[in-house]
Order: C-alpha cells, then structure tokens, then sequence
C-alpha cells in the first residue's frame, strides 16, 4: 500500500496516529457513503418490489430481470447469444459498479487497519458470514469485494463466507423463498448456504494469505492531505479492480448466455431421473444470474409444471455460485479453491434434488 505522504519526514507517534486516524475515518466514511446509497436508492428497494410482487413475479430474459434488448426464439443462436450477454451486463451493470466501488472502499480501509484475521478458521468463517449477510448482492457482483477483501489481508474462510452469504442468506431474499414455496422446499434452501458455509474450512484448507502491507505514516500539518492521500488511493484501487474483474465479467457473460441459449429451461425433460438432476445442477451452479433470479426462476418453473426435484436443485444452486466468481476465485486465492467451491455448490443442488425426489417416489 502506498504512504500518506511519501516525501515528508517520518512524524512523531502523536503526530502519525492523528494522520492514520484521519486516513481510516476518511476511508470509513467513503464506504459507508457507497454502501448507504447503494443499498438506500436500489438494492432493497428492489428487492423489496420483487419480494411484494409475490407470485406475479416475473423474469424479461434468460439470465436477467430485464431485457434491454428483445430476444425470441426465431431469432439466429448467435444473435441471441450476443443480445443476452448485453442484457446480463445491462441487469448487472448496477450491482457490478456497486461491488468493485464498494471493494475498492473496503481495501483502501482494511489497508489503514491491522489484519484483520481471528484465530480460528471458523471464527473467521462466521465473520465472513455476517458480512455478508446485508450486502444484498449477487454471487457475481460480491466477486469484486471477495477480491478486495483477500488482497486487504482477509482470510480466505472470511472471503468465501462472505460470497456464500451475500446471494443466499440475504433476508429478502429468503422472504420471498418462504413466500412462494411450500415450507419443507423454502427449509431446503435455507439448508444449503449453512452448511456449504460449515464446509468453507475444508474447502479452504492451507489457503496462503494475500500478502498485507500496513500503509505507512508520515506526518501532515494540515486534515486535507492524508484525505487527498486516501482519496488517490481509492481510486487507484477502483482501476485495479476493474482492470482484473471487467473483463472477466464480459467473459462470464457471454459463456453464460451461450449456456443459456443451447440449454434453454424448456428443454428440461418432464421425467425425473439421477442424470437430469446432475445436468440441472451443473448448469444451475454454471450460469451468472442477478439477485434473487434464482428464487425467481424456479418459482416460475415450478408454477409451469417442472417437476419438483429439478425445481428444488435449480433453486439451491443457480444463485449460490456461477462461473463468474469461480474465475475471479481462480486469479486471486486459488483454482483448487474456485473449483472445490463450484464442485461443492452442485453436490449439494445434486443432493437436494434426489432427496426431494425419493420424498416423492419420482426417482
């Protein structure tokens, strides 16, 4: 992390930590700025609409709540993979500038902090939980805070508690599970966050940490230059965690559609079997949806006569995780990681939907 003031004489003890202080607040209060407005003027509101919308609910495309540009059947596969890849960015666009903000305030705060780590991989686990839990954001736009957090020194258990957390124990969201699904199923999706967050440890293992650097003080006669400091380094972090995590959107994007598009959910056959489970999950824990789509979604499948045991399997797994994060996983803690965490998703999707069907007598 750069220095306050990297040409001025190191400064007394009172002296710098009346600069660091001015540093933290300054970060601090950026964060909550950011985070305030974004959960304030959209974030719940949304969800809320969506959660009072109840079984009117509805989805405009494939992988999206809205649908900037129309997108039919009759249309050539290649145009239709183009226009929902622009409509995922378009749904997306507020969430993803909201998580690498929110990530870059995050890093530039934690990097005026001692690390923060607690002794113990499940304390670090249940941290990562909590803060998660009001983000209210997608298992794609809380990749960018998941990377913001690792590089500020995070533990990896507090990263992916907090990715898990975010799109599936979200209040609202769990709401509208309770809402429009028969108890037993709405219980079922509770299940699945809390024990993949229990798992977390295992997934991780000897994870190495990101390597933390304490920024440095040096004295300032005057408030504004350690703010000016802070400021400067925000936004250097916001063009570093857009430069990593952009791209790796756009890509997300298009692999998402592409599966969209040639695996359409129509095409889910109407007889349950243990194969059509496992493909269910895989395309459910693969494809990057906004929040509370999955809910969503399934709902809809359900009110269409899909049977229960797809229903069940799409509703654990499509918002818990999708390509998207597993990337971003992949480039900053690690493959086995990102990949573990993916394989993990779908087992438990997988599990939830033959239970659901042996309860049945449909498998």
């Amino acid at each position: 992390m750069t220095s306050a003031a990297a040409s001025l004489p190191l400064a007394s003890p009172a002296a710098a930590r009346k600069t660091l202080l001015l540093q933290t607040s300054a970060a601090l209060l950026l964060s909550l700025a950011i985070g305030l407005y974004f959960w304030i003027d959209s974030r719940y509101p949304a969800l809320l609409k969506k959660l009072h919308s109840g079984q009117a609910i509805h989805v405009s495309g494939v992988l999206s709540f809205d649908a900037l540009l129309p997108v039919t059947p009759s249309m050539p596969v290649m145009t239709r993979i183009e226009r929902t890849t622009v409509n995922w960015m378009w749904t997306n666009r507020i969430g993803m500038s909201f998580g690498i903000c929110f990530g870059a305030a995050l890093l530039t705060l934690l990097s005026t902090l001692p690390q923060i780590r607690l002794k113990s991989a499940a304390g670090n686990t249940a941290l990562g939980a909590v803060v998660g839990v009001p983000l209210g954001v997608c298992a794609n736009c809380v990749a960018p805070i998941g990377r913001g957090l690792f590089v500020a020194g995070a533990s990896s258990n507090t990263v992916l508690a907090t990715m898990i957390s975010s799109p599936m124990l979200n209040v609202v969201v769990l709401a509208m599970a309770f809402t429009l699904f028969p108890l037993k199923i709405a219980l079922v999706r509770l299940a699945v966050p809390l024990v993949l967050i229990a798992l977390v440890p295992l997934i991780v293992r000897q994870t190495a940490p990101s390597a933390h650097s304490f920024a440095s003080v040096r004295g300032a006669e005057r408030w504004l230059q350690p703010v000016g400091e802070t400021l400067k380094n925000y936004f250097r972090h916001v063009a570093r965690l857009a430069a990593n995590t952009i791209p790796l959107m756009i890509l997300a994007a298009a692999l998402g559609a592409v599966v969209a598009e040639l695996a359409p959910a129509q095409d889910v056959p109407a007889k349950v079997s243990v194969v059509g489970i496992i493909l269910v999950a895989l395309v459910g824990t693969f494809l990057p949806v906004p929040m509370a789509f999955d809910v969503a979604a399934a709902f809809i499948l359900m009110a269409r006569g899909v049977p229960m045991p797809y229903v069940v399997t799409l509703l654990c797994t499509l918002g818990a995780f999708s390509i998207y994060p597993m990337l971003i996983l992949g480039r900053t803690i690690s493959w086995r990681t990102a990949v573990t965490l993916f394989g993990g998703v779908m087992l438990l999707g997988i599990c939830a939907g033959v239970g659901t069907g042996l309860l049945q007598h449909s498998l």
